[in-house]
């Protein structure tokens, strides 16, 4: 989702300015009368230290916002929506390296989650479909969990307090049909093409242990667990639980009609 190391600029710089802060408290203001002015380096640096330790604390611990960049999530999540992660849900992870501290809960099946995927250091957001020991299988775009199928039905039989209409409908195309799918409990939408691609017409896996199956809700336009394998837990970033704000393109308006929680 995002190809440059935020985290690592933001505890740098949080790093920096905090250092300033200190020096100017501890060492720099007694070396100068009380009525002057701090150096220039100090002035400029030492005031964003608060701010900058807030953002970390907030962003490495508690919710991220993410802004999505490609469709390998529709219709559950389209090009634009921005989105906040929970970065507790599954437990406290330290910044930069992502070594967990606090173990507060594990993924279960139907999260949206986000991640790094093996040998890769982009985030990506897929929905967690195996968790570890689970046989996953793929047979013309019909998943099988463990030999149960996953039930899916048309827009026309879902609960009608589940469908979003404006959202299912735009992401509809000629040659793919946006239906629901039961997954083991879990109801969540999902598109197809009606002839399956490659990778949905017959797939196979174990999920080993330690790991999560991760597959996006376009089933014949995602690159996920199909193609670069299961993600470990260590590659965890947090769930995504909330929309907060459309924006697909920098000169149009921003849009909050699909605002709402993640499904």
């Amino acid at each position: 989702m995002m190809d440059f190391d935020f985290p690592l600029i933001l505890v740098v710089l949080t790093a920096f300015a905090g250092f300033m802060w200190l020096a100017d408290r501890f060492f720099f203001s007694k070396l100068r009368d009380s009525d002057d002015a701090p150096p220039w380096y100090i002035e400029s640096t030492a005031p964003f230290f608060p701010v900058l330790l807030v953002v970390l604390v907030l962003r490495s611990f508690i919710v991220e916002p993410f802004q999505i960049p490609s469709g390998s999530m529709i219709p559950t999540l389209k090009i634009g929506d921005f989105i906040l992660v929970n970065k507790f849900a599954y437990g406290l992870r330290l910044p930069v390296s992502g070594t967990k501290i606090v173990s507060l809960g594990e993924p279960e099946r139907g999260d949206v989650m986000v991640f790094f995927p093996p040998n890769d250091k982009r985030y990506f957001i897929k929905r967690v479909i195996g968790l570890a020991g689970d046989e996953i299988r793929i047979i013309n775009n019909v998943l099988f969990i463990n030999g149960e199928k996953m039930l899916q039905s048309t827009l026309e039989t879902a609960e009608p307090y589940f469908i979003d209409k404006s959202r299912a409908e735009s992401n509809s195309v000629s040659n793919a049909q946006v239906m629901m799918e039961n997954l083991a409990g879990v109801d969540h939408l999902i598109r197809k093409h009606q002839n399956p691609g490659r990778l949905g017409r017959n797939f196979s896996t174990v999920v080993p242990e330690g790991h999560y199956f991760m597959v996006g809700d376009n089933r014949d336009n995602s690159s996920d667990s199909r193609v670069w394998g299961a993600v470990p837990e260590e590659n965890i970033v947090g769930k995504a639980f909330a929309v907060w704000m459309h924006w697909e393109k920098v000169l149009s308006i921003p849009s909050f009609d699909t605002v709402g929680t993640i499904r």
